[in-house]
């Protein structure tokens, strides 16, 4: 399996993005780029477990990490998510310690989790258990995304878990637990974008955000601000701003 911490640990900064289309096109065209993870978003949108099963394989064919993002702490769901082959989960809005531990153990087997074997697509079907196994203990990838100004206060309980990664700032949802969803030059807002810097950073972990638009200069910020793992907009923003700016400059 494609091994994102080896590039993690490089300090290269990794860009990924949302697929919430679920259609081959979509990870075609996408996996045409250098994008380094691409993330099959269930949170927002209806795409099915069969529907991941077929994404996953088809993204991780095309040598580009395949994770997927929940948005619930569901232990259940997150195990047959990554017997469906993901790399890894990016979980929304994560609040506490606890709830980032119990992330971790739906995700890894005993003695570090809790999750309950099965023999799947992840595990070639029992043919690889062994080797999904080691797998599973060093390079699988779990980020909690921090999207509510309370999450700031136990941040530096969740970032020093052992196997959590780094985090993932959702920008819209962090704005809005303030009261102002989408004012991202907001104080209150920029503030909480510095503590969070500061936490992740002294643990040497990974500082992930949502670029959420297409602009590239908007994603040069975020780096120059020592963001390393960030997600590009999404497909959806990509397509309709392009048609938009199309549009814009067509003489009718």
């Amino acid at each position: 399996m494609i091994n994102l911490k080896s590039k993690l640990k490089s300090k290269k900064v990794l860009f990924g993005s949302w697929i919430t289309i679920p259609d081959i096109n979509i990870i075609e065209i996408f996996t045409s780029f250098n994008f380094d993870w691409l993330c099959i978003d269930i949170e927002h949108t209806s795409i099915s477990l069969n529907q991941i099963n077929k994404l996953v394989t088809l993204i991780e064919s095309k040598n580009i990490i395949p994770l997927v993002r929940i948005g619930e702490k569901n232990n259940n769901l997150i195990k047959r998510i990554m017997d469906c082959g993901a790399h890894g989960i990016i979980v929304a809005d994560v609040r506490s310690h606890k709830e980032a531990k119990d992330i971790i153990d739906a995700v890894k087997y005993p003695p570090v989790g809790k999750r309950g074997v099965g023999l799947y697509k992840a595990q070639k079907y029992g043919k690889e258990f062994e080797k999904y196994q080691k797998w599973l203990k060093n390079q699988c990838f779990i980020i909690p995304q921090i999207e509510h100004y309370e999450s700031i206060n136990n941040l530096e309980e969740i970032i020093n878990l052992k196997d959590i990664d780094g985090i993932m700032v959702g920008p819209y949802d962090l704005s809005g637990s303030l009261g102002k969803p989408g004012k991202f030059n907001d104080k209150k807002y920029l503030n909480c974008l510095e503590k969070i810097n500061k936490i992740v950073k002294k643990s040497n972990k990974y500082l992930g955000i949502h670029s959420v638009s297409s602009k590239p200069e908007d994603c040069n910020k975020f780096i120059n601000k020592g963001y390393n793992f960030i997600a590009c907009s999404l497909d959806t923003i990509f397509l309709m701003n392009n048609i938009e700016e199309y549009f814009k400059k067509i003489k009718r």
